[in-house]
């Protein structure tokens, strides 16, 4: 369930991208204008990244999955139905606050439910629907626009949350946290509660946690780059491919996308069983001792394996897939002692969305001032 929650989120932020001429035509604007909406939905989800952890540890995890659900199901199908521009931004962003907490939740049901040495073989399987539905989104929205208005993406969007939300409220997903703090206040006083809450829930406390420890910076920055290549990459490439290799057709441009998708699913099959065992062999050469740091030496071979070339997006799609276990087993291990793994992971989940909408907000300017040569060469010098 986790892993299918966090595919819808990711998918809705490109699965627009085939239908951006006729977004365009119908609300009477340019094809930049409606370019734009794609790093507000991904700035909107770096946002709430950093409510979503502290909120969960203090009313716990189904609660806020289930109100996440169904506010991110009306508003999806409200920016299907939205009338005008402004009405379709507004929605837009609104749907994306609610998307993190599928990405930010699911990590920590997975620090609930998997002993520490076994958690990235299953944080595999949830990154797996974080990554994979935005190389699939554009591949599905071509279809539906070769057949359907561009309204029915957003429709079917809602009908697969809408069963996620079913399928959550039917207890399908039990509660696993431990201890919600919401409990420990009960009996002070409604001001003293109020203030506790603001503590405990404060985005501050992210920001705090960024500025305190170098070693959760460096760990965003890095995931951060990752997200930021994959969205760099696939928000102008239909843009820039298309008349280069003479793709009328929408659905024969959205084939295009299937490489990393196709890598992405691939890599989950192994990258987070490949993980636990690089852990695992560095906890017997420490004596039987578990340091976080274990999990990133996993990610070391596939950070310089990102390829730009189309032909080779499969391997980047394996490549990336394999890196994030690591990061994201580390986030929940390096403060779990402290109580503040759900945090961790937010503060990281905000690095990704944040470079996600800075990647796809400046590629098609990039692109247009320096042209796809420089653009590429840029994405080698960064992250190559």
């Amino acid at each position: 369930m986790p892993s299918y929650r966090a595919f819808l989120a990711p998918i809705s932020s490109t699965a627009i991208l085939t239908a951006v001429p006729d977004l365009a035509q119908t609300f009477n604007t340019t094809q930049d204008t409606i370019y734009a909406s794609n790093p507000l939905y991904l700035g909107c989800m770096g946002v709430s990244a950093r409510l979503w952890g502290p909120a969960s540890q203090v009313w716990g995890h189904r609660p806020l999955l289930i109100a996440s659900s169904i506010l991110f199901f009306a508003f999806t199908i409200a920016s299907g139905l939205a009338p005008n521009l402004v009405s379709y931004f507004i929605f837009r962003g609104c749907a994306a606050l609610q998307g993190t907490a599928f990405l930010v939740i699911g990590n920590a049901i997975v620090s609930d439910m998997y002993e520490p040495t076994t958690r990235a073989s299953a944080l595999g399987w949830v990154l797996s629907g974080s990554l994979t539905g935005p190389a699939l989104g554009p591949f599905l929205g071509g279809i539906i626009l070769t057949f359907r208005p561009w309204r029915t993406i957003f429709y079917l969007l809602s009908a697969l949350s809408l069963l996620a939300t079913i399928l959550i409220a039917t207890l399908l997903l039990p509660e696993t946290i431990a201890h919600k703090t919401s409990r420990i206040h009960r009996d002070l006083p409604l001001r003293t509660q109020a203030q506790e809450l603001w503590q405990q829930t404060s985005p501050i406390r992210i920001l705090n946690l960024i500025i305190s420890y170098p070693n959760i910076l460096s760990t965003g920055l890095a995931a951060g780059a990752l997200v930021w290549n994959e969205y760099a990459l696939l928000t102008p490439m239909d843009h820039t491919l298309n008349p280069r290799f003479h793709l009328t057709s929408t659905i024969e441009a959205s084939l295009l996308h299937l490489p990393p998708g196709l890598g992405y699913l691939t890599g989950t099959f192994f990258s987070g069983r490949y993980t636990d065992r690089i852990a695992q062999h560095y906890i017997l050469r420490g004596g039987g001792e578990r340091i976080p740091e274990d999990w990133l030496r996993a990610c070391l071979p596939f950070l310089a394996m990102i390829p730009p070339p189309v032909v080779l997006m499969f391997v980047q799609g394996v490549a990336q897939i394999c890196c994030f276990p690591g990061l994201n087993a580390y986030c929940l291990d390096v403060m779990q002692e402290h109580g503040r793994s759900a945090e961790v992971v937010a503060a990281n989940y905000a690095f990704r969305y944040g470079f996600a909408a800075l990647g796809a907000g400046v590629a098609m300017p990039v692109i247009q001032v320096l042209g796809l040569g420089w653009f590429r060469l840029v994405l080698r010098v960064r992250f190559g």
